[in-house]
């Protein structure tokens, strides 16, 4: 029994919550196994690096020893190596730039003018327009 499902073995090293989304997971393209598209009968072996999707992080793992029972979290590194890069973890604690536009409850849909300052604003954040943050 060296060679086991791939969807069974990432709901074993409790990657995913059930089966049934490692399985849709799989389906949708959000896991790699060693740079390639895959199926959820797909048999993972010994070496084999994992890579999967979670917005904003891509998280990769590499197969220690394939497994086909659920484990307990203590147990989870014996069979599998968590190998993501410190760059993609980084991208969860990036600060969240958020704007705010209070409006005075009551007045109505912007005007025109308004909504082209909205859009002005809009776009300086998404181009970068906020450089003396850094």
């Amino acid at each position: 029994m060296d060679d086991i499902r791939l969807d069974k073995y990432l709901w074993a090293v409790r990657i995913f919550k059930t089966r049934s989304d490692a399985a849709d997971a799989i389906r949708n393209n959000k896991v790699l196994v060693n740079d390639a598209a895959c199926k959820p009968s797909r048999e993972v072996k010994r070496g084999d690096r994992i890579a999967v999707k979670r917005m904003p992080v891509t998280y990769q793992y590499q197969v220690v020893e394939p497994v086909s029972s659920r484990q307990p979290a203590k147990n989870v590194p014996l069979y599998c190596m968590n190998v993501t890069p410190q760059s993609e973890l980084d991208k969860l604690v990036a600060p969240r730039e958020t704007v705010f536009v209070f409006r005075d409850r009551g007045t109505g849909r912007p005007t025109k003018k308004e909504r082209r300052e909205l859009d002005s604003l809009m776009d300086d954040m998404s181009f970068g327009g906020f450089d003396d943050e850094e």
